[in-house]
């Protein structure tokens, strides 16, 4: 077969673009998540009688991403000194289980949020005044323990093996990657696929309403237009690539078992890098949110905006009145003849 390579060929992976690539991302989303997280947290803590039901998801969603973000230093520095973890494999666990945590969570409390905006707008009469905070905390307990559910059974695989003593894989050892993949597999779909169905047909049916009802407040119609294009960048950008290439990766490690070697292989595997640093984006992302359903922070953006545009008009207007006092000698002397005819 063409694409085949030699064992030792296919055996090499790209470990330098690795070293290179995932660190650079994990401290850029460390400051740029940290600093947003904390500002998104104080302005739903400030804000919180205002923004509604959804206030709960949205504070679980700020804990899940600086639960997250306070593992990537141990993560940098494994990735930066060539693999290498000198943490502990109970702590290499514990970083790969918050990864998931923040992950899933995240997946799982933007779905909550698309339901609740759903009902507010295609039921509003049938909701009214019958969901409160208690609910959205009990959603909440539960969203929780679904996702360590499905994420538990992670921390059972072994994140390193005999040849690699040091190692902290973020999946499992080669030895166990048979059973591993049907579980990613069931994980991706429960975890994923479910949740990524349910928020489309939210949000098909909510711009179906907003598209019919003339009625619906603009604010509230901006607001949900904009939450469905950050929705959209989220799974799009950060997790559809990782679901697709972590298995596709997994599949891989599989057949170089069976003696199957293609040169698709090193691609997949760096597809499968870039996916997990587009994954990681999830948490510098998510304040996002909180800016959408933060209707004072979106009057003061509509005011500064407004701002803005005035004081362009009013430079514009300056511009224009000092233009025939900025011409050269000759036009100011051809004026002051065309005065005198």
């Amino acid at each position: 077969m063409s694409g085949n390579l030699t064992a030792d060929a296919c055996e090499s992976i790209d470990l330098n673009f690795t070293h290179r690539f995932l660190p650079s991302v994990f401290v850029t989303v460390f400051l740029v998540g940290m600093a947003s997280n904390i500002w998104g947290l104080r302005s739903v803590c400030r804000c919180w009688n205002n923004i509604g039901n959804i206030n709960v998801f949205m504070l679980n969603l700020g804990v899940a991403d600086l639960l997250y973000l306070s593992t990537l230093p141990f993560l940098v520095h494994y990735y930066a000194w060539n693999s290498r973890w000198y943490f502990g494999q109970t702590f290499c666990k514990v970083t790969r289980f918050c990864f998931n945590l923040n992950l899933y969570g995240s997946i799982g409390f933007l779905t909550c949020i698309s339901v609740y905006r759903y009902l507010g707008i295609v039921h509003p009469m049938r909701v009214m005044g019958k969901i409160s905070s208690r609910h959205s905390l009990a959603i909440s307990v539960l969203v929780w323990h679904l996702v360590v559910i499905q994420i538990l059974p992670d921390m059972l695989f072994d994140k390193n093996d005999l040849n690699m003593p040091y190692s902290c894989f973020d999946t499992t050892s080669n030895e166990l990657i048979g059973r591993y993949l049907p579980y990613s597999i069931g994980w991706a779909v429960s975890g994923f696929a479910v949740p990524l169905v349910i928020i489309v047909l939210c949000y098909g049916h909510i711009v179906v309403v907003l598209a019919r009802k003339r009625t619906v407040n603009p604010l509230l119609k901006q607001r949900c237009l904009k939450l469905v294009v950050i929705l959209v960048i989220l799974f799009s950008v950060c997790f559809i690539p990782y679901h697709v290439f972590r298995n596709l990766n997994l599949k891989t490690r599989i057949l170089k078992q069976s003696g199957v070697c293609l040169s698709s292989f090193r691609k997949i595997y760096i597809a499968h890098q870039v996916g997990r640093g587009l994954a990681c984006l999830n948490s510098a992302l998510n304040p996002l949110i909180y800016i959408v359903g933060n209707d004072e922070f979106l009057l003061k953006l509509h005011q500064i905006g407004q701002r803005a545009r005035m004081s362009l008009a009013g430079l514009r207007g300056a511009v224009f009145y000092r233009k025939p006092t900025e011409l050269g000698p000759n036009s100011l002397h051809f004026t002051s003849q065309a005065h005198q005819l």
